[in-house]
């Protein structure tokens, strides 16, 4: 089980706590917020990104591959459903998440084809795509 805990005093400033970690999440001043923190639907994008890096790192780690760094871009946007035609579900809507990885370190194309396919395994990317993982 995975637990995080959230309080909001005077601001829009939320104090996050995971484990023994405290961070904030914040609006930008232009909407009210003193922008000390990324905006809360920024957070999932962050995590996709982080848990993308951090799974092909532990992967190269155990290959024993020269992975010297990972850059992530994602960015997020809602469809709809009528200009996502490979969409199948109900929604009238469709939240589309796009990702660009970088690998850097001696790594030849079939290392990298293999980061990218374990990278678009990660927990986060499962919780997003699979409502049952």
């Amino acid at each position: 089980m995975a637990q995080v805990k959230i309080s909001l005093e005077g601001s829009l400033k939320t104090t996050i706590q995971a484990r023994d970690v405290v961070f904030y999440a914040d609006e930008p001043v232009d909407d009210g917020g003193t922008n000390e923190g990324p905006k809360p639907t920024e957070m999932p994008m962050a995590a996709l990104g982080a848990c993308a890096a951090i799974t092909a790192r532990l992967y190269a780690q155990r290959k024993g591959w020269n992975l010297e760094g990972v850059d992530v871009e994602v960015e997020w946007q809602k469809v709809a459903r009528a200009d996502y035609p490979s969409y199948q579900g109900d929604s009238d809507w469709v939240n589309d998440f796009q990702q660009r990885i970088t690998f850097h370190g001696d790594l030849n194309a079939e290392q990298k084809a293999r980061l990218l396919e374990i990278a678009g395994k990660c927990p986060v990317h499962r919780i997003l795509t699979q409502p049952n993982f």
